[in-house]
Protein backbone atom coordinates (compact mmCIF):
# COMPACT_ATOMS: atom_id res chain seq x y z
CA UNK A 1 0.00 0.00 0.00
CA UNK A 2 1.22 3.26 -0.77
CA UNK A 3 -0.27 6.98 0.77
CA UNK A 4 0.09 10.17 -1.88
CA UNK A 5 1.96 12.42 -0.50
CA UNK A 6 1.50 16.76 -0.31
CA UNK A 7 3.66 16.98 -2.93
CA UNK A 8 2.12 14.46 -5.42
CA UNK A 9 -1.33 16.25 -5.15
CA UNK A 10 -2.97 16.23 -8.52
CA UNK A 11 -0.37 13.54 -9.69
CA UNK A 12 -2.07 11.58 -12.58
CA UNK A 13 -2.60 7.75 -11.09
CA UNK A 14 -0.95 6.26 -14.22
CA UNK A 15 2.51 8.43 -13.28
CA UNK A 16 1.87 7.52 -10.16
CA UNK A 17 2.00 3.65 -10.19
CA UNK A 18 5.07 3.79 -12.77
CA UNK A 19 7.25 6.01 -10.08
CA UNK A 20 5.73 4.63 -6.91
CA UNK A 21 6.35 0.68 -8.50
CA UNK A 22 9.26 1.54 -10.91
CA UNK A 23 7.12 0.42 -14.00
CA UNK A 24 7.40 1.68 -17.28
CA UNK A 25 4.15 3.29 -18.74
CA UNK A 26 3.13 0.38 -20.62
CA UNK A 27 3.46 -1.73 -18.01
CA UNK A 28 1.20 0.58 -15.29
CA UNK A 29 -1.36 0.47 -17.91
CA UNK A 30 -1.57 -2.76 -18.10
CA UNK A 31 -1.74 -2.97 -14.17
CA UNK A 32 -4.70 -0.48 -14.41
CA UNK A 33 -6.27 -2.31 -17.42
CA UNK A 34 -6.43 -5.43 -15.03
CA UNK A 35 -8.04 -4.00 -13.17
CA UNK A 36 -6.40 -4.75 -9.88
CA UNK A 37 -5.31 -1.02 -8.68
CA UNK A 38 -8.00 0.23 -5.63
CA UNK A 39 -7.83 4.46 -4.57
CA UNK A 40 -9.03 4.24 -1.26
CA UNK A 41 -10.28 0.77 -1.37
CA UNK A 42 -12.60 1.28 -4.60
CA UNK A 43 -11.21 0.12 -7.74
CA UNK A 44 -10.07 2.77 -10.42
CA UNK A 45 -8.85 1.93 -13.79
CA UNK A 46 -9.15 5.00 -15.30
CA UNK A 47 -5.04 6.41 -16.27
CA UNK A 48 -5.92 9.98 -15.90
CA UNK A 49 -7.66 9.42 -12.23
CA UNK A 50 -6.45 12.49 -10.43
CA UNK A 51 -4.84 12.16 -6.51
CA UNK A 52 -5.17 13.62 -3.36
CA UNK A 53 -2.54 14.21 -0.83
CA UNK A 54 -3.33 11.09 1.32
CA UNK A 55 -5.03 8.70 -0.84
CA UNK A 56 -3.75 5.49 -0.34
CA UNK A 57 -3.14 3.35 -3.44
CA UNK A 58 -2.69 -0.77 -3.87
CA UNK A 59 -2.69 -3.67 -6.06
CA UNK A 60 -4.08 -6.70 -5.77
CA UNK A 61 -1.62 -9.33 -7.00
CA UNK A 62 -3.95 -11.09 -10.05
CA UNK A 63 -1.92 -13.99 -12.04
CA UNK A 64 0.32 -14.33 -14.42
CA UNK A 65 -0.11 -16.19 -17.44
CA UNK A 66 1.47 -19.66 -17.09
CA UNK A 67 2.88 -21.80 -19.59
CA UNK A 68 0.96 -24.72 -21.11
CA UNK A 69 3.37 -27.27 -20.61
CA UNK A 70 2.41 -28.05 -17.04
CA UNK A 71 -1.40 -28.05 -17.84
CA UNK A 72 -3.08 -30.92 -16.48
CA UNK A 73 -4.76 -32.93 -19.51
CA UNK A 74 -7.85 -34.36 -17.91
CA UNK A 75 -9.65 -36.33 -20.53
CA UNK A 76 -8.09 -37.23 -24.03
CA UNK A 77 -9.60 -39.00 -27.07
CA UNK A 78 -9.03 -38.90 -30.84
CA UNK A 79 -11.47 -36.29 -31.38
CA UNK A 80 -11.34 -34.40 -27.94
CA UNK A 81 -9.53 -33.09 -25.04
CA UNK A 82 -10.10 -31.11 -21.35
CA UNK A 83 -7.54 -29.34 -20.47
CA UNK A 84 -7.47 -27.71 -16.73
CA UNK A 85 -7.36 -23.67 -18.07
CA UNK A 86 -5.14 -22.00 -15.60
CA UNK A 87 -5.93 -18.43 -14.82
CA UNK A 88 -4.21 -15.67 -16.63
CA UNK A 89 -4.57 -17.33 -20.17
CA UNK A 90 -7.09 -16.37 -22.65
CA UNK A 91 -9.05 -19.57 -23.96
CA UNK A 92 -7.82 -18.73 -27.46
CA UNK A 93 -6.53 -16.09 -29.34
CA UNK A 94 -2.97 -14.70 -29.58
CA UNK A 95 -0.59 -16.12 -26.53
CA UNK A 96 -4.12 -18.00 -25.38
CA UNK A 97 -4.12 -21.93 -24.41
CA UNK A 98 -5.19 -22.54 -27.59
CA UNK A 99 -2.12 -21.28 -28.83
CA UNK A 100 0.33 -22.46 -26.25
CA UNK A 101 -1.14 -26.05 -26.39
CA UNK A 102 -1.07 -26.03 -30.42
CA UNK A 103 2.44 -25.58 -30.22
CA UNK A 104 3.36 -27.84 -27.10
CA UNK A 105 1.29 -30.55 -27.86
CA UNK A 106 2.34 -29.94 -31.93
CA UNK A 107 -1.26 -29.81 -33.18
CA UNK A 108 -2.28 -26.91 -35.17
CA UNK A 109 -5.53 -27.82 -35.36
CA UNK A 110 -6.00 -27.64 -32.65
CA UNK A 111 -9.70 -25.77 -31.43
CA UNK A 112 -11.39 -24.22 -28.56
CA UNK A 113 -14.90 -25.56 -28.61
CA UNK A 114 -16.17 -22.67 -26.12
CA UNK A 115 -14.42 -20.20 -23.82
CA UNK A 116 -13.86 -19.20 -20.28
CA UNK A 117 -12.66 -15.89 -18.99
CA UNK A 118 -9.25 -15.07 -18.80
CA UNK A 119 -8.98 -15.47 -14.94
CA UNK A 120 -11.72 -18.82 -14.45
CA UNK A 121 -9.65 -21.77 -14.10
CA UNK A 122 -10.98 -25.28 -14.91
CA UNK A 123 -12.50 -27.23 -17.99
CA UNK A 124 -11.77 -26.57 -21.53
CA UNK A 125 -12.67 -28.32 -24.39
CA UNK A 126 -10.89 -28.22 -27.21
CA UNK A 127 -11.66 -30.48 -30.69
CA UNK A 128 -8.59 -32.12 -32.49
CA UNK A 129 -9.89 -31.22 -35.90
CA UNK A 130 -12.82 -29.42 -37.92
CA UNK A 131 -14.79 -31.90 -37.86
CA UNK A 132 -14.64 -32.69 -34.04
CA UNK A 133 -15.26 -28.73 -33.58
CA UNK A 134 -18.14 -28.40 -35.43
CA UNK A 135 -19.90 -31.54 -34.55
CA UNK A 136 -19.04 -29.87 -30.44
CA UNK A 137 -20.54 -26.63 -31.32
CA UNK A 138 -23.98 -28.20 -32.56
CA UNK A 139 -23.94 -30.31 -29.13
CA UNK A 140 -23.63 -26.44 -27.46
CA UNK A 141 -26.37 -25.15 -29.22
CA UNK A 142 -28.75 -28.19 -28.80
CA UNK A 143 -28.09 -27.47 -24.77
CA UNK A 144 -26.39 -31.18 -24.78
CA UNK A 145 -23.76 -30.25 -22.71
CA UNK A 146 -23.57 -29.96 -18.99
CA UNK A 147 -21.12 -27.77 -17.24
CA UNK A 148 -20.61 -27.48 -13.59
CA UNK A 149 -18.89 -24.68 -11.67
CA UNK A 150 -17.73 -23.37 -8.57
CA UNK A 151 -17.67 -19.54 -6.93
CA UNK A 152 -16.96 -17.89 -3.70
CA UNK A 153 -19.40 -15.24 -3.62
CA UNK A 154 -20.15 -12.32 -1.28
CA UNK A 155 -22.90 -12.89 1.13
CA UNK A 156 -24.92 -15.92 2.89
CA UNK A 157 -27.10 -18.08 1.12
CA UNK A 158 -30.32 -18.83 3.08
CA UNK A 159 -31.47 -21.46 0.65
CA UNK A 160 -30.41 -24.59 -0.55
CA UNK A 161 -30.49 -24.92 -4.11
CA UNK A 162 -32.60 -22.17 -6.56
CA UNK A 163 -32.50 -21.28 -10.19
CA UNK A 164 -32.14 -17.77 -11.67
CA UNK A 165 -34.09 -17.50 -15.02
CA UNK A 166 -33.08 -13.84 -15.84
CA UNK A 167 -32.90 -12.85 -19.47
CA UNK A 168 -28.84 -11.77 -20.28
CA UNK A 169 -28.94 -9.14 -23.45
CA UNK A 170 -32.38 -9.99 -24.44
CA UNK A 171 -31.91 -13.84 -24.57
CA UNK A 172 -32.81 -16.56 -22.16
CA UNK A 173 -30.43 -17.53 -19.97
CA UNK A 174 -30.78 -19.94 -16.46
CA UNK A 175 -28.59 -20.92 -13.87
CA UNK A 176 -29.49 -23.79 -11.22
CA UNK A 177 -27.40 -22.72 -7.93
CA UNK A 178 -26.82 -25.15 -5.53
CA UNK A 179 -25.18 -23.78 -1.68
CA UNK A 180 -22.11 -26.16 -0.21
CA UNK A 181 -21.20 -23.76 2.94
CA UNK A 182 -22.13 -20.22 3.82
CA UNK A 183 -21.76 -18.04 6.52
CA UNK A 184 -22.49 -14.16 7.12
CA UNK A 185 -19.77 -12.91 4.74
CA UNK A 186 -19.54 -15.45 1.90
CA UNK A 187 -20.70 -18.40 0.13
CA UNK A 188 -19.05 -21.72 -1.63
CA UNK A 189 -21.82 -22.35 -4.10
CA UNK A 190 -21.98 -24.68 -7.14
CA UNK A 191 -23.42 -23.76 -10.21
CA UNK A 192 -24.69 -25.47 -13.55
CA UNK A 193 -25.61 -23.58 -16.61
CA UNK A 194 -28.64 -24.75 -19.35
CA UNK A 195 -27.88 -22.13 -21.57
CA UNK A 196 -24.11 -20.60 -22.07
CA UNK A 197 -24.39 -16.71 -22.18
CA UNK A 198 -21.53 -14.24 -21.77
CA UNK A 199 -20.06 -13.95 -18.12
CA UNK A 200 -23.44 -15.65 -17.32
CA UNK A 201 -22.73 -17.11 -14.01
CA UNK A 202 -20.91 -13.85 -12.50
CA UNK A 203 -24.00 -11.39 -14.22
CA UNK A 204 -26.70 -13.74 -12.50
CA UNK A 205 -25.31 -14.01 -9.27
CA UNK A 206 -24.59 -10.09 -9.22
CA UNK A 207 -28.18 -9.52 -10.09
CA UNK A 208 -28.97 -11.88 -6.85
CA UNK A 209 -26.98 -9.22 -4.88
CA UNK A 210 -23.77 -12.04 -4.57
CA UNK A 211 -21.48 -11.53 -7.20
CA UNK A 212 -18.32 -13.47 -7.54
CA UNK A 213 -15.59 -12.50 -4.93
CA UNK A 214 -12.89 -11.10 -6.89
CA UNK A 215 -15.18 -9.95 -9.94
CA UNK A 216 -14.13 -6.43 -10.46
CA UNK A 217 -16.64 -5.72 -13.55
CA UNK A 218 -19.91 -6.95 -11.76
CA UNK A 219 -18.80 -6.31 -8.20
CA UNK A 220 -16.91 -3.36 -8.33
CA UNK A 221 -19.60 -1.57 -6.27
CA UNK A 222 -19.17 -3.89 -3.28
CA UNK A 223 -16.25 -1.94 -0.43
CA UNK A 224 -12.97 -3.21 -0.64
CA UNK A 225 -12.38 -5.11 2.93
CA UNK A 226 -8.72 -6.23 4.17
CA UNK A 227 -10.02 -9.87 3.15
CA UNK A 228 -11.01 -9.14 -0.57
CA UNK A 229 -7.91 -7.30 -1.09
CA UNK A 230 -6.11 -10.77 -0.72
CA UNK A 231 -8.12 -12.26 -3.78
CA UNK A 232 -6.41 -12.51 -6.44
CA UNK A 233 -8.56 -12.88 -9.13
CA UNK A 234 -12.35 -13.88 -9.88
CA UNK A 235 -13.45 -17.15 -7.49
CA UNK A 236 -15.06 -19.13 -10.40
CA UNK A 237 -13.98 -22.51 -11.21
CA UNK A 238 -15.20 -25.10 -14.59
CA UNK A 239 -15.30 -28.01 -12.16
CA UNK A 240 -16.85 -30.32 -14.23
CA UNK A 241 -18.07 -31.03 -18.56
CA UNK A 242 -20.45 -34.00 -19.52
CA UNK A 243 -20.59 -34.40 -23.25
CA UNK A 244 -21.33 -37.49 -25.40
CA UNK A 245 -19.04 -37.46 -28.51
CA UNK A 246 -21.09 -37.77 -31.43
CA UNK A 247 -18.48 -39.44 -33.34
CA UNK A 248 -18.32 -42.58 -31.32
CA UNK A 249 -21.71 -42.00 -29.08
CA UNK A 250 -18.93 -42.60 -26.24
CA UNK A 251 -19.44 -39.95 -22.83
CA UNK A 252 -17.09 -37.43 -22.38
CA UNK A 253 -16.96 -36.71 -18.56
CA UNK A 254 -13.85 -34.48 -17.15
CA UNK A 255 -13.51 -32.92 -14.02
CA UNK A 256 -11.11 -30.31 -12.60
CA UNK A 257 -10.46 -30.52 -8.76
CA UNK A 258 -10.05 -26.31 -7.17
CA UNK A 259 -7.07 -24.74 -7.78
CA UNK A 260 -4.70 -23.62 -4.41
CA UNK A 261 -6.25 -19.74 -4.63
CA UNK A 262 -9.43 -21.07 -4.61
CA UNK A 263 -8.86 -23.17 -1.70
CA UNK A 264 -6.98 -20.52 -0.10
CA UNK A 265 -10.14 -18.29 -0.52
CA UNK A 266 -12.42 -20.67 1.28
CA UNK A 267 -9.83 -20.57 3.83
CA UNK A 268 -9.85 -17.14 4.18
CA UNK A 269 -13.76 -17.14 4.23
CA UNK A 270 -13.49 -20.33 6.64
CA UNK A 271 -15.40 -21.80 4.17
CA UNK A 272 -12.66 -25.10 3.85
Amino acid sequence: MSKVRPSEDGMILLDFLAGELDLSKRKAKNLLDSKRVFVNRAPVWMARHKLRAGDTVETTGGTAPRSAAAVRILFQDANYLVADKPSGLLSNGGNSLEAQLRQTRNEPGLLAVHRLDRDTTGCLLFARSREAFDAAVAEFKAHRVRKTYHALVAGRFNVSRFRINRPIDGQRAETVVQTLDSNQEASHVSASIETGRTHQIRRHLALMGHPVLGDLQYGARMPASDKMMKIPRQMLHAAGIELTDPATCRRITAGAPLPPDFRNCLRLYRLA
